[in-house]
C-alpha cells in the first residue's frame, strides 16, 4: 500500500477517520491505498490521494516502507512524505478529515496502530552529527564547532571517539562527554553516545549509537530510559536486518560516497542505498560524503537524513 504523511507549512498532519462499512470504523488513519499492477509507489500515491481527497500531488517523497502484523492480516506500507499539492482536501468517500501536530497525534484515541511508528519516525531529527574531537586538546575547538551547529538548529549529536588517548573510560573523556552533553541539552538537542564507550554512559545521555557489530551481538533492544534512543551503524542487508531485530529507532548506512573517515573503505553508491533503504524498515540515514549539498539528493532516494562528521559539526 502507498501511505501519504500530508504535512502542512506548520507541520500538520492530515488524519481522515474510516467509515462505516469498512474495517476498523471510526478509527482515525492516514490516507492511501493499494498499488495497483503496474504502479509504482509514487502513482498509486498521487491516484489514491486524488481518489480519497481530491487533490493532486505536486510535491513527495519516498520514505520508510514498512510491514505491520495484524491480528488477522499483513500489510506492507510504503509510506511517503508529501508537502505539496493543489486543492483543498475534501472526504470524498464520506470520511472526516483532521489537521493535527504529529506528536498530538500519537496521544489520540483510536488511532490505527499502524499509523504510531511512521508518526514517531516523523519526529526524529533529519540530521545526526558525529564527533571527531581526537584529544583533550581538541575539545575547546570541537565545542566551538558544535555550538556554531546547535545554533543552526542540529538536534542530534553522538559522542565517538575510539580513539581517545588512554582509553574510552578516561576520566579526561568523561569531562568531554559531560561538557557535549550539558552543550546539547542547553540547545534543546539530544546526545547519544557510541556503544564504544561505557554503558554507564548511555544511561546518562538521550541514547546509544551501537557499532554494526556490537548490534549483531545484541539479542534485544538495549535496555534504557524510557524515551532514550537507539541508534545502529549499517553497511549492508544482513546489519539492516539486525537494526530491525534488536528494535532500533533509526539506522545509519553507509559509506554512500567516499569520505575521509574511511580512506579504505568502498562507497555504496547512491543506487545501492536507495535499494539497501526500501528494505530497512525504519527511518535511514545517509552517512558518508554527506552535507548540505546532498541533504535534498538523499531524501529524494528515501534516506529520512543524512549523518556527518566534518559536513555536520
Amino acid at each position: 500500500m502507498a501511505v501519504g504523511l500530508i504535512l502542512r507549512e506548520d507541520g500538520a498532519l492530515l488524519l481522515g477517520d474510516r467509515p462505516t462499512g469498512k474495517a476498523w470504523p471510526g478509527w482515525w488513519e492516514l490516507p492511501g491505498g493499494k498499488i495497483e499492477p503496474g504502479e509504482s509507489v509514487m502513482q498509486a500515491l498521487a491516484r489514491e490521494l486524488d481518489e480519497e481527497l481530491g487533490i493532486a500531488v505536486t510535491q513527495a517523497r519516498p520514505w520508510v516502507t514498512y510491514i505491520h502484523v495484524y491480528p488477522h492480516t499483513t500489510v506492507r506500507l510504503a509510506f511517503c512524505i508529501v508537502t505539496g499539492w493543489t486543492n483543498e482536501p475534501t472526504g470524498r468517500e464520506g470520511q472526516q478529515l483532521m489537521w493535527i501536530p504529529p506528536a498530538k497525534a500519537l496521544e489520540m484515541d483510536h488511532l490505527l496502530p499502524a499509523a504510531y511508528p511512521p508518526l514517531r519516525w516523523l519526529l526524529q531529527p533529519d540530521r545526526y552529527g558525529i564527533s571527531d574531537i581526537g584529544t583533550p586538546e581538541g575539545l575547546p575547538a570541537f565545542l566551538q564547532r558544535l555550538d556554531a551547529a546547535l545554533a543552526n538548529g542540529l538536534k542530534l549529536v553522538q559522542l565517538r571517539e575510539p580513539h581517545w588517548p588512554g582509553g574510552p573510560a578516561a576520566v579526561s573523556l568523561h569531562t568531554a562527554f559531560e561538557r557535549v552533553l550539558q552543550r546539547c541539552h542547553d540547545a534543546g538537542a539530544r546526545l547519544l553516545v557510541n556503544s564504544v564507550h561505557p554503558k554507564e554512559w548511555w544511561q546518562q545521555a538521550d541514547g546509544v549509537h551501537l557499532r554494526a557489530a556490537d548490534a549483531l551481538a545484541q539479542t534485544d533492544r538495549p535496555a534504557l530510559p524510557e524515551g532514550a534512543l537507539v541508534g545502529v551503524s549499517a553497511h549492508n542487508e544482513t546489519e539492516l536486518a539486525q537494526a530491525r531485530a534488536v528494535a532500533a529507532d533509526f539506522a545509519v548506512l553507509g559509506p554512500v560516497l567516499d569520505t575521509p573517515t574511511h580512506p579504505g573503505a568502498t562507497p555504496l553508491g547512491w543506487d545501492t542505498f536507495a535499494e539497501l533503504n526500501r528494505q530497512a524498515g525504519m527511518p535511514v540515514l545517509a552517512l558518508g560524503g554527506q552535507s548540505d549539498t546532498t541533504f535534498e539528493t538523499a531524501r529524494a532516494l528515501g534516506a529520512h537524513g543524512i549523518a556527518g562528521i566534518r559536513g555536520l559539526i
